[in-house]
């Protein structure tokens, strides 16, 4: 169960708005732009649904400290285009009917942009803040995201191994990263890290308990800085 404050539920908007808010919607254009850069096709339903979680942090973020880019324009290319660019990739690598964790998940990054992107991927955030996952956990209700949950706890307390995939975006080295998880990645499943720049330290100080299969690298519309994406699994050697 999510504890904490959350925003009040009339005050957010779901998937059946009649109209976003003069600033979100001026997002229209350039979020279908990015989405046909980056390759995706989404539905018309999805689009709002995106517009509607934008509106959503960008009126709530400062209030409950989920992020430090306040700006709707920017929350589009950092966050959710951000978010979005591990879409294909993860499809490629998973597939679509994966159970994923996203840990250290904040107001839901990557966790609610997989769930809208993809409805029959099972998506659980995971943080050890309440009022960010009390925020996710109210997100998944208005948005209508059956396939979203948030938890509340720390990651060293999941141990039920029935996840495909373990996401995490700029939360903790690789090491902590792998170790802190450990226990909740299925035989076979992956480790897929956000990062920046190739983490090239990282992946040197990795024991030999894990392999990096795959770096990929991501290019983010709007975005200058450099993205990629560390997969990582068990050595099946060992």
């Amino acid at each position: 169960m999510v504890t904490g404050e959350s925003p009040p539920s009339q005050a957010i908007l779901g998937p059946n708005a009649v109209a976003h808010s003069e600033e979100i919607e001026s997002l229209r254009p350039s979020l279908q732009s990015g989405l046909k850069e980056l390759q995706l096709s989404m539905s018309g339903q999805q689009i709002e649904l995106i517009l509607s979680y934008v509106g959503l942090l960008h009126k709530w973020g400062g209030v409950y400290n989920l992020t430090a880019i306040k700006g709707s324009d920017q929350i589009l290319v950092q966050h959710v285009l951000d978010c979005l660019s591990i879409v294909n990739p993860l499809l490629v690598g998973v597939g679509s009917a994966a159970r994923i964790l996203d840990v250290g998940s904040g107001a839901g990054l990557p966790a609610v942009m997989i769930a809208i992107a993809c409805p029959s991927i099972q998506v659980v955030a995971l943080d050890a803040v309440a009022k960010k996952m009390a925020f996710v956990q109210q997100t998944a209700l208005q948005l209508r995201l059956k396939n979203l949950v948030a938890q509340h706890a720390r990651i060293e307390n999941i141990v039920s191994a029935d996840f495909d995939l373990v996401v995490s975006r700029a939360f903790a080295s690789l090491t902590d990263f792998v170790r802190g998880t450990t226990g909740a990645v299925k035989a076979g499943g992956y480790w897929l890290a956000m990062k920046g720049r190739v983490p090239t330290d990282e992946i040197e100080a990795l024991t030999k308990d894990f392999v990096v299969e795959e770096v990929t690298p991501l290019i983010v519309p709007g975005m200058t800085a450099e993205r990629c994406l560390v997969w990582i699994r068990r050595n099946p050697a060992l």
